[in-house]
C-alpha cells in the first residue's frame, strides 16, 4: 500500500519554503498549511512576490535594493559623504546602520562574506565593483563593517588588503562591549576586543 502524501504542488511548495534560510522541513510545513487553511492568504503572498521580482533589483553602484526605473536614494543624495563609504555584507545591514543614524556616508553591499567552505571567493561579491568605485570617487576612507566571526574576519583582512594597495585609508567597525552589559555575560573574545579596542576618556 502506497504511503500517503501531499499532492505534488503542495510538496514542491513546501520543498521551496523549506530552503528558505532559518527555516527546516517542520516550519516549511506548518507555513505552507496555514497559507492554504484560509481564503484569501495565498493570493497577496503570489501578487507581493511577483511585484518585488517584476519592479525590485539592487542598484548597480551600491547594492542596496531599488524600484526598477528608479534612482538610489543612497547614492544620489546630495547630503550624503561620497568619499566614505561603509562596506556591509547584506541590504539589510544598510538599514541597521541608517536606523542608527551614526553614519553619513554611502554605503557598499557585498552580498555576503568568504567562506572557503560554502566556496564562497572574491568572485563570488561584488568587490570588483567597490574597487573600481573606489578610483572612480576618490574615496577617503572605507570602513569595513563586516561580521566579526572567522568568515567576516577574513574577509575584512582581504579587502584592506586590497584598499591599501590604492592608497585608501581602511578603518573597521569597533567591537567588544555591549552598551548595558557587565563582564559576567560577555565572552572572552569580546572581552579581548573590547580591550584592544579602548578609547580614552
Amino acid at each position: 500500500m502506497p504511503s500517503l502524501d501531499y499532492p505534488p504542488p503542495l510538496q514542491r511548495l513546501i520543498a521551496h519554503i523549506k530552503s528558505l534560510p532559518g527555516l527546516g522541513p517542520r516550519s516549511a510545513e506548518r507555513l505552507v498549511l496555514w497559507l492554504l487553511q484560509s481564503q484569501g492568504r495565498v493570493e497577496p503572498l503570489v501578487d507581493a512576490l511577483m511585484a518585488v521580482s517584476e519592479r525590485v533589483h539592487a542598484c548597480d553602484q551600491c547594492g542596496f535594493f531599488i524600484e526598477r526605473d528608479e534612482d538610489c536614494v543612497l547614492c544620489h543624495s546630495t547630503k550624503r559623504n561620497h568619499q566614505i563609504i561603509c562596506v556591509v555584507e547584506q541590504a539589510a545591514d544598510v538599514l541597521r546602520l541608517e536606523r542608527s543614524g551614526a553614519f553619513g556616508g554611502v554605503y557598499h553591499v557585498l552580498g555576503g562574506k568568504l567562506s572557503p567552505l560554502d566556496n564562497v571567493t572574491p568572485e563570488d561579491l561584488r568587490i570588483e565593483p567597490l574597487l573600481e568605485r573606489v578610483k572612480a570617487q576618490q574615496v577617503d576612507e572605507v570602513i569595513l563593517a563586516v561580521g566579526s566571526d572567522v568568515e567576516g574576519e577574513a574577509t575584512a583582512s582581504y579587502l584592506s588588503e586590497m584598499l591599501r594597495t590604492e592608497g585608501i585609508a581602511v578603518s573597521r567597525l569597533a567591537q567588544g562591549m555591549p552598551a548595558g552589559g557587565g563582564l559576567d555575560h560577555v565572552d572572552e573574545l569580546t572581552l579581548y576586543q573590547a580591550m584592544h579596542g579602548r578609547r580614552r576618556l
